[in-house]
């Protein structure tokens, strides 16, 4: 005959199982925050692109308007009128730029930060910031898109004439400055030259 003797529990199996269980939570909460960082990264950075991406959709439209043979005058000399909302956009190349005429000592700072310098600084308008609406009028961007060129040189270098005199005439290469902008989060800058033949081509 056997006879089988009990131990005595000590719960060494519920303690270890309950230090494994701490274990575990701990490594679910940091995985869980681990997750929730990423999603804000990833969510932070897609709103950076598409701010981005909408500063340089007005960028882009400060160049088009340069674009046609349309309009040359307003194309080579700064009208307050032309920085006004009701300047629509027109698919048809026929475009008056917001053209900015910068006081010749601050376009240098109006270069390096065209957010900081005030309606002041202009010597025709009080608007320096055209808003970026695209080909549809009424259409409202989701962040506050702006624009604005000026003539890369107002000191006279802005056109590269074959001629003498034909600065006068509107014949030449112009180089202009386009600045786009997002709310105060995002500036970019581009250049672009354009060659006309004169106002009486």
């Amino acid at each position: 005959m056997t006879l089988h003797t009990r131990s005595k529990q000590e719960g060494a199996v519920l303690l270890v199982s309950l230090v494994m269980l701490l274990v575990l939570t701990v490594l679910a909460v940091g995985s869980m925050r681990g997750v929730t960082l990423e999603s804000r990264v990833t969510a932070n950075r897609a709103q950076d692109l598409k701010t981005q991406s909408i500063a340089d959709a007005a960028l882009r439209e400060a160049e088009f308007r340069f674009y046609g043979p349309g309009n040359l005058a307003d194309k080579l000399e700064a009208r307050a009128e032309n920085c006004a909302a009701s300047n629509t956009l027109k698919t048809n190349g026929i475009n008056r730029p917001c053209l900015l005429e910068i006081r010749e000592d601050r376009l240098l700072a109006f270069v390096d930060k065209p957010g900081l310098t005030g309606a002041d600084d202009l010597s025709l308008s009080s608007s320096i910031w055209m808003p970026y609406r695209g080909t549809d009028p009424a259409a409202e961007t989701e962040a506050d898109a702006y624009y604005n060129s000026i003539l890369a040189a107002e000191t006279g270098n802005a056109a590269v004439n074959a001629e003498y005199g034909g600065r006068g005439e509107g014949s030449g290469t112009y180089f202009y400055l386009n600045n786009g902008k997002t709310g105060d989060a995002i500036y970019l800058q581009s250049t672009h030259a354009n060659i006309y033949l004169g106002l009486n081509n």
